[in-house]
């Protein structure tokens, strides 16, 4: 596999073609994809960090880091997606570990919480997150909170 070029944004730090990838990506997999009908354009974007993975100039990974306080107590990693041409080339783990890392090294050492899709589960926990609340429905799919202490 060719290798991914990540870069992480602020929203003000982004290009307005950055932006317009993102919210395509986000659009195709959320919205078309799992048929979501939902506002993924939810204001919370201004205050997150945004990275991007690119692969020969195509955007083909991205998640919004958000900082403690904006949606959860702790700091969060949301809108995780890959480019549906790109599926089982383990992009996916890529952009989490990237997700991760970058919140340990610009934002410290804490607790992170997600909500997950349920059937995404297993995937979240191989990166240490656990089930921390009852399944609730969100955007007519079943999702779950899930926690990520500290490391060690």
């Amino acid at each position: 596999m060719t290798a991914i070029t990540w870069h992480c944004l602020s929203f003000n730090d982004m290009t307005t073609r950055q932006l317009y990838e993102a919210m395509v990506l986000r659009q195709e997999v959320f919205v078309v994809e799992q048929e979501c009908a939902f506002l993924d354009a939810d204001s919370i974007d201004y205050s997150c960090m945004h990275l991007f993975g690119y692969v020969d100039k195509k955007l083909v990974a991205y998640s919004r880091l958000v900082p403690a306080g904006a949606v959860y107590e702790q700091c969060s990693i949301g809108r995780v997606v890959s480019a549906i041409s790109e599926r089982g080339k383990n992009i996916g783990r890529l952009l989490m570990q990237q997700s991760i890392d970058w919140i340990e090294t610009n934002w410290g050492n804490q607790p992170i919480k997600i909500g997950a899709q349920q059937r995404l589960e297993a995937f979240y926990e191989s990166f240490g997150f656990e089930v921390c609340s009852e399944p609730y429905m969100e955007d007519g799919i079943l999702h779950v909170h899930m926690m990520r202490t500290a490391s060690a």
